[in-house]
């Protein structure tokens, strides 16, 4: 084996047995009380025989044992010792030599009292000397070896922060990251601080950052939270960028437990985590009661949005998780991921189209769903404007089933997920999912009111932009910068508001359980976010420079783009929720029978694949709708 692999194991070793431990001190307590009494017979002559030195042999082990077994001191990991484990050693020395006196009064009588003392001081600081001793030297080895293979994993520093917590970060982890862990990083004046045996250092500006990085050749900052970066976006991140500095997420307990990560293999910091914002406050626990024991039904269950539903549901205690969707192999990866992270789960992936009233009418009469949420929908805003008849056969046609047969088989909530698009739409896809909001809205009026029959309540979600999901601008950012570039942004005004995917189905849920019938909630998406910056951003992060080794390209407005969304209409207003992050929204009512008088007209005309006829009567119900940069701006 070459040195090089055999210092990796060694590095490898999570820690030695704590019974090999215990029998390596028990030796050297032994050795320690043998030569003590082996110091009294040379310097005072004390007379030792065979016999009574084996009974000090016995009686040290014995009382060793106990002492050792009551402060536990062989279970502590020997490298990660700090002061505690000094104690530990100290008062289980004392201990054990206040045994051996009460067990030599008692059995033994061949020592005077003098010599009883004087043999027992020396034991009791010859232990302690000694097993500390051992314990340095084991450490002072391991970072020998730690500093031997550091040259190829690099120096790791932790970010401070504001939060004190990230003082409590356990080093062991370091050895889990095979990163040698340099100290820890903080904003101000230069102070003589130490957190164990860890320095912690200072800097005011990027020449001092770049010089620390230089002297220690740090090859990585860790970031213990999210917020961390967040506020560091500007300053930190930066700095790291310029020079060149990896950055890394420390997981969250949960991630860890759940499987999304491990130590060995950390994220870097990505763009989605500096766009991130301070999260909203949800309670899960609420929300898993409310589930727990239920028959949920997730349509569009493959996508994006359905799929991190379906993960999260998997965790509620479900009787049964239903999967409704028309894409084959999206379903067949979700169904493999489930099966595998959640095996004690009962679910059913359902291939069918929600568009096929009979198809959906078999699965609501063969599992009973008690929570339906509706995610499936067509989304993309320029293939929506050249395929304005399957908008509306998918966004309204096949909601409208999907409603009509929650109603029909007695269905407790129905939660549709909507966009920021269908606000004051200036596209297809907008006001194909305004209208499906129109529907569900009057239907749940309708019931409400007592003039349909129905217990179902109707719920509608709004959010734009969710970070990472299929066909989004960050995913194809990273293709082309994958490529080389260039990075194309359609406009270098343009704007939107993005959420994690993770987030915006935490929302769904909180509005499936704060809902009461007839709402549409929207939520508090932060601050808008320029894509050009976006874009930049994402090549500063690549360790790239804008315009120089990455180029950014201008392609003009899409048919259907606007330059900014909104969350609200014009003539709606919110109201306040529980969660402060999250509105009710106040719209225009719709009688449900006008509704349902001019929708069936519009679907006829739909699958007839009456393009323009198809948009002209959608603006006849959807008045707001404003086409822009499209073909159909001349039936506005």
């Amino acid at each position: 084996m070459k040195v090089s692999d055999l210092l990796t194991l060694v590095t490898h070793v999570k820690f030695l047995n704590r019974w090999i431990i215990l029998f390596v001190d028990l030796f050297l307590s032994i050795l320690s009380t043998s030569t003590s009494f082996v110091f009294l017979w040379y310097i005072l002559g004390t007379e030792i025989t065979n016999r009574t030195l084996i009974d000090i042999l016995f009686l040290s082990t014995s009382c060793s044992f106990l002492s050792f077994y009551l402060f536990q001191t062989y279970k502590g990991v020997i490298r990660h010792s700090a002061f505690t484990e000094t104690c530990r050693l100290a008062l289980s020395s004392l201990i054990k030599v206040l045994l051996l006196l009460l067990a030599f009064h008692l059995l033994i009588h061949t020592f005077s009292v003098r010599e009883l003392t004087l043999g027992a001081v020396i034991d009791l600081f010859l232990t302690f000397f000694i097993l500390t001793i051992s314990r340095a030297l084991l450490i002072v080895i391991y970072t020998i070896i730690v500093n031997n293979i550091s040259s190829v994993q690099g120096k790791l520093l932790i970010y401070q922060g504001k939060n004190p917590a990230s003082f409590l970060f356990d080093a062991s982890l370091c050895d889990k990251l095979m990163f040698q862990m340099e100290g820890f990083l903080r904003w101000g004046d230069r102070v003589s601080l130490r957190i164990g045996k860890h320095k912690v250092f200072s800097i005011k500006s990027q020449v001092e950052f770049n010089h620390l990085v230089n002297r220690k050749n740090i090859k990585a900052i860790l970031f213990t939270d999210y917020s961390t970066v967040k506020e560091e976006s500007e300053r930190l991140v930066r700095y790291c960028e310029k020079k060149k500095v990896r950055m890394m997420m420390l997981p969250s307990i949960d991630e860890l437990k759940k499987g999304k990560v491990n130590l060995r293999n950390l994220p870097e910091v990505r763009i989605e985590d500096l766009l991130g914002r301070e999260e909203i406050c949800i309670n899960m626990d609420e929300i898993a009661a409310s589930l727990r024991g239920r028959v949920v039904l997730v349509t569009g269950a493959a996508g994006s949005i359905g799929s991190e539903l379906c993960r999260q549901l998997c965790t509620f205690g479900l009787k049964q998780l239903i999967l409704f969707d028309s894409a084959e192999t999206p379903m067949h990866n979700i169904r493999l991921e489930l099966e595998e992270k959640y095996p004690g789960v009962e679910f059913y992936p359902i291939m069918g189209d929600i568009r096929m009233i009979d198809r959906v009418e078999s699965v609501f009469q063969r599992f009973h769903p008690q929570y339906v949420f509706h995610a499936a929908a067509y989304k993309h805003v320029p293939l929506m404007e050249e395929n304005p008849c399957e908008a509306v056969h998918t966004n309204v046609h096949g909601t409208r089933n999907v409603a009509d047969m929650s109603v029909r088989y007695d269905v407790e909530k129905f939660v549709m997920i909507s966009t920021d698009k269908a606000v004051n739409p200036t596209n297809v896809m907008g006001a194909s999912k305004r209208l499906a909001e129109i529907y569900v809205q009057s239907l749940s009026r309708a019931i409400s009111k007592g003039e349909h029959l129905g217990k179902t309540r109707f719920i509608t979600t709004r959010f734009g932009n969710v970070l990472g999901s299929t066909g989004s601008v960050i995913p194809r950012f990273r293709e082309q910068l994958a490529k080389g570039g260039p990075l194309t942004v359609t406009h270098p005004d343009i704007i939107r508001y993005f959420m994690t995917i993770p987030e915006a189905c935490r929302l769904v849920l909180e509005a499936a359980f704060m809902g009461r019938g007839n709402e549409i909630f929207v939520f508090d998406m932060g601050t808008p976010v320029k894509i050009a910056d976006l874009a930049r951003r994402m090549i500063e992060l690549a360790g790239l420079v804008p315009d120089e080794d990455i180029s950014i390209q201008y392609t003009g407005l899409r048919p259907g783009e606007k330059l900014y969304e909104e969350l609200l209409a014009t003539k709606e207003n919110t109201l306040p929720t529980d969660n402060a992050k999250i509105y009710r929204a106040q719209v225009r009512e719709y009688d449900y029978n006008d509704i349902c008088t001019v929708l069936s007209p519009l679907i006829a005309l739909a699958i007839k694949v009456d393009k323009m006829g198809t948009v002209k009567y959608m603006k006849g119900i959807v008045t707001e709708f404003k086409s822009r940069n499209s073909e159909y701006e001349v039936l506005d």
